[in-house]
C-alpha cells in the first residue's frame, strides 16, 4: 500500500518511519527545504542589535530561513520550524511526558513514551556543567519550595559544545532531531520530497485518495491509498480546511513570556537552554536566554548577551484560535491567559533574585512555538486515534490531535501520538486484508 505522509516533524518523521517497516510503500512531502543549522557567531550582530538596526522579527528568515514567525495578534508571535525535521529542528531537545487533557479523553500514552524514551535513551545535563547563574537559580527555586527537576533531554551529552544555540540547529549533531527517523524511512526505501507544500487532499466518493502539492505556479496530484497529515496545528488545518473539510477554532500555542534580568558575566548562552524546570498546575519555570526577545525586543537592548539572563514561563494557554485556508492565524491571548501570566512571571522574579539576579526587569516578547488543538480528539475518537469525521484513509498525526494546551516540552508527546496513529494505521490496513 502506498502511504503519503505531509510533515517530517515530530509527527511525520515518526509516522513515516512505522509504515516504511511495516511495508507501506511511503512518500514524505515537506513545504520547506532541507534543513542547514546555523553555524555562524552571533557576535557580529550586537553592534546591530544596540542600535535597532535588526528590525522587526520578521527579519530574523534572513539570519535564519528555516524558522518561521508570525504574528497571530498585536502581542503574540507563533513560531514554526519549516524545513526537514519540522520545527523539533528549532527545539531544545527536551523530552518530558505531557498528557495534559488526555486522561479526560481515556487516552494513555504510556506503551509509546517507553518505546521512544527507550530508544532516544534522553540525558539530562551534569549539574556540574551548568552556569553559576543557573546553579544558583536551581538552588533558589529549592529554597522557594518549588522542587526544581533537571530535564531530560535528547541530547548527547558527550558531543555537545554547550553554544547554547540549541533553537538554531545542532551542527555537531549532539541533539536529537526528527530527521533520524526521517533519514531512517529514506535509507530503507521511503521518498522524501521537499519544497513540496501539499494544497489540499484529493477526495473521491467520500474517501481520500491522494494530495495536490504546489511549487510556485505548479500543482502535483499524487496519489496514495492512505494520507497522513503531520504539518502541525498550523499547516495540517489549512490543508483541511482548502479541502472543504474542518478543523476546529482552537488552536493552543504553549505561550512562552521570559523574565529577562541582569548579572555581570552571566553567560548564559554557554549552555543548553532549559537545564531544568519546576512544574506547576498549568505552566513551567526554566532558565532561558530568549534569543528572539534579546535581538528584536526594544526593552531588552540596553543589556549585554552575556549579562542577560532569562527565567522562562511556558503556560498552558487558552485553546481559544483559528487557522484560515488561506494561511491566516487569528490567536490572541485571551483574558484568562492575562490573568495567569503575572502570577508565574512574579515567582520567576523571586527565584531570580535569591539567585543574584538583578533589575530592572524586562519581559520579554510573547510567543508560541508549540500549535496544536485544531484537530482535537474526544473520548469517542481514541479508539480509532481520528475524529470521526474525517474521510476514510485521511488521518492526522501531529499536536493538532491533543485537546488541551500543555504548558511543557511536546516533542515527545507528539511523536507518541504519530506513533499510536501509525499503528493504529497498520492495524486498520490489516483488517481490510482480512
Amino acid at each position: 500500500m502506498k502511504a503519503i505522509v505531509v510533515g517530517s516533524g515530530a509527527g511525520g518523521a515518526t509516522t513515516a518511519r512505522e509504515l516504511q517497516s511495516n511495508g507501506f510503500d511511503v512518500t514524505i512531502l515537506e513545504a520547506g527545504p532541507p534543513f542547514k543549522p546555523f553555524t555562524r557567531r552571533l557576535s557580529w550582530t550586537e553592534p546591530l542589535r544596540r542600535l535597532g538596526l535588526m528590525g522587526g522579527e520578521s527579519n530574523f528568515k534572513y539570519l535564519f530561513p528555516a524558522m518561521k514567525m508570525e504574528r497571530s495578534s498585536p502581542e503574540l508571535i507563533l513560531v514554526r520550524g519549516v524545513a526537514t525535521g519540522g520545527s523539533t529542528i528549532l527545539s531544545c531537545g527536551n523530552l518530558v511526558r505531557a498528557d495534559r487533557g488526555l486522561k479526560e479523553i481515556g487516552l494513555d500514552l504510556t506503551s509509546e513514551y517507553e518505546d521512544l524514551e527507550n530508544e532516544i535513551k534522553p540525558e539530562i545535563i551534569p549539574q556540574e556543567n551548568w552556569r553559576p547563574v543557573t546553579q544558583e537559580m536551581y538552588k533558589s527555586a529549592e529554597d522557594l519550595g518549588l522542587n526544581p527537576q533537571p530535564t531530560p533531554k535528547a541530547v548527547d551529552v558527550s558531543r555537545c559544545s554547550y553554544c547554547g544555540l540549541c533553537e538554531l540547529g545542532c551542527s555537531r549533531g549532539a541533539r536529537w532531531d526528527s530527521r533520524k527517523f526521517l533519514y531512517e524511512a529514506v535509507r530503507n526505501g521511503a521518498t522524501l520530497k521537499t519544497n513540496s507544500p501539499v494544497e489540499k487532499v484529493i477526495l473521491e466518493g467520500g474517501r481520500v485518495s491522494g494530495v495536490i502539492t504546489r511549487s510556485k505556479d505548479k500543482k502535483t496530484k499524487i496519489k496514495g491509498d492512505v494520507v497522513v497529515l503531520a504539518a502541525g496545528g498550523i499547516g495540517t488545518a489549512q490543508i483541511l480546511k482548502n479541502s472543504g473539510l474542518r478543523a476546529e477554532d482552537k488552536l493552543w500555542a504553549d505561550i512562552v513570556l521570559t523574565l529577562g534580568g541582569t548579572l555581570k558575566g552571566a553567560r548564559q548562552l554557554e549552555e543548553p537552554p532549559m537545564a531544568w524546570y519546576t512544574k506547576h498546575k498549568d505552566y513551567i519555570l526554566s532558565p532561558y536566554p530568549d534569543i528572539l526577545s534579546h535581538y528584536f525586543h526594544k526593552p531588552w537592548r540596553k543589556v549585554s548577551i552575556h549579562d542577560r539572563v532569562g527565567l522562562m514561563v511556558k503556560l498552558a494557554d487558552t485553546e481559544k484560535g483559528a487557522v484560515y485556508a488561506d494561511g491566516k492565524i487569528d490567536k490572541p491571548l485571551t483574558e484568562h491567559d492575562k490573568e495567569r501570566l503575572p502570577v508565574a512571571i512574579a515567582q520567576a522574579q523571586e527565584v531570580m533574585e535569591g539567585a543574584g539576579v538583578s533589575g530592572p526587569f524586562v519581559e520579554g516578547v510573547h510567543n508560541g512555538g508549540h500549535l496544536g488543538g485544531t484537530v482535537p480528539l474526544g473520548k469517542s475518537d481514541v479508539a480509532e486515534m481520528k475524529p470521526s469525521w474525517l474521510p476514510d484513509d485521511l488521518w492526522v498525526a501531529d499536536l493538532s490531535l491533543a485537546p488541551r494546551s500543555q504548558g511543557l516540552p511536546t516533542i515527545l508527546l507528539t511523536a507518541a501520538m504519530a506513533l499510536r496513529v501509525a499503528r493504529k494505521i497498520l492495524e486498520t490496513t490489516d483488517n481490510m486484508r482480512e
